[in-house]
Parts: structure tokens; C-alpha cells; sequence
């Protein structure tokens, strides 16, 4: 839900932008639909008096108009050239990270705690990150058990983060369990793409 809000929110700014203020207040200027990162799918519905349109392409786009939405194809240049303005006052994309563990462990794989310096290093990078740090599991065991082991598994990252310098008031660890697998699996399968910690700095 929240890359929705950001993705209307961006479309909303470029309206604006293209229609000015006035126009935002009577309905009037133009949505575009853009790529998520990653080329994942998404929408976008716009909704005009009575009337919607569904916008699901990347660079698709919608005419706000007295008799509703209107669509037609945008472009990437397009858009580069009518809402440069917009585009260049979003903030910079979440950068996301993920390190791996062992089959049940809060231990993190060789490669993923050799790969927490480099993280580490990228972070301090930034002037005031804003981290959050997310613990997942694969499907093996109960809920209440993976719960917990995608918390300590957050802590441990964190906890890693903060040896390496980054300020732990920038940082809030969570645990999502095994509710949201990378990869899809039944219960009981031990998937080591799943056993992860992903980690988002804004």
C-alpha cells in the first residue's frame, strides 16, 4: 500500500506541475503511470467524477478532462520533458539490501557477513539514513517460532549496523516471520532465499 500512496503521490505532483495549481483544483492536467523499480507490476486507478480509468502500463497515461479521464501513451522523454520539475524534487528510491542465514539460525551466511561491510560502508554514505531493518524466514515451523527467529535475525543485523558505525536511533528492526516469502513455497520447505533480512535505507 505504501508504494501505491508514493506512486499516486508521484503522478498527483506531476499533474500539478503540468496543470498548475488552478488546474489541480478543477480536475484538469495529466496522470502518468511510472515503472516501479525492479519492473514489478502496477496500477494505478484514476478516478474523475463518475468516471475511472485504469492505468497499468508503465507511461500510461490519463488526460484529466471536463468529460473525465481521457487516456493515451506517454513516454520516458515525455515525461523527462514535462515534469523534469516534479521528477528532481521526489526524493532519492529506498535502496534495499539483503542479507542471508543459516537453516534456523540468526547467523548470518559467510558471504552475507562479509557482504555487511560493504553495506555498512554504503550506508554511512548517506547524511541521515533512515533504516529499517526486516527479518523473514522460510516456511519451516510455526508462526510463533519464526516470528521470533525473523526478529533476532533483524537484531542481529542491527546490532551488526551499529558495530560498524551507523547510529542505532536510525535504525528500527522488525520481524515479518514467514508471511512474505521471496519465493512462494508450501509449509515446511526450507527455501534459503528466504531466510533473509532485507534492509531499506531512504
Amino acid at each position: 500500500m505504501l508504494r501505491l500512496l508514493r506512486r499516486i503521490e508521484r503522478a498527483l505532483v506531476a499533474a500539478c506541475v503540468a496543470g498548475g495549481l488552478a488546474a489541480c483544483a478543477t480536475q484538469s492536467g495529466t496522470v502518468v503511470l511510472l515503472p516501479e523499480q525492479g519492473g514489478r507490476d502496477t496500477a494505478v486507478t484514476v478516478r474523475q467524477g463518475d468516471r475511472t480509468l485504469v492505468l497499468d502500463q508503465p507511461y500510461a497515461a490519463a488526460d484529466l478532462t471536463s468529460t473525465g479521464p481521457q487516456p493515451r501513451a506517454s513516454s520516458a522523454a515525455e515525461v523527462d520533458r514535462r515534469f523534469a520539475a516534479a521528477l528532481a524534487a521526489q526524493p532519492a528510491r529506498p535502496r534495499v539490501y539483503t542479507l542471508y542465514f543459516v537453516e534456523q539460525t540468526d547467523t548470518l551466511t559467510d558471504e552475507s557477513r562479509r557482504m555487511l561491510d560493504t553495506v555498512a560502508a554504503e550506508i554511512a554514505r548517506h547524511p541521515v539514513p533512515d533504516i529499517v531493518v526486516v527479518g523473514h524466514t522460510d516456511r519451516v515451523g510455526s508462526d510463533v517460532v519464526n516470528d521470533a527467529l525473523a526478529r533476532k535475525r533483524a537484531e542481529t543485523v542491527r546490532t551488526g549496523l551499529t558495530q560498524r558505525g551507523i547510529a542505532a536511533e536510525n535504525i528500527v528492526a522488525v520481524g515479518r516471520g514467514k508471511r512474505e516469502p521471496i519465493v512462494p513455497t508450501a509449509d515446511g520447505v526450507a527455501e534459503p532465499l528466504n531466510r533473509r533480512v532485507e534492509i531499506v535505507v531512504r
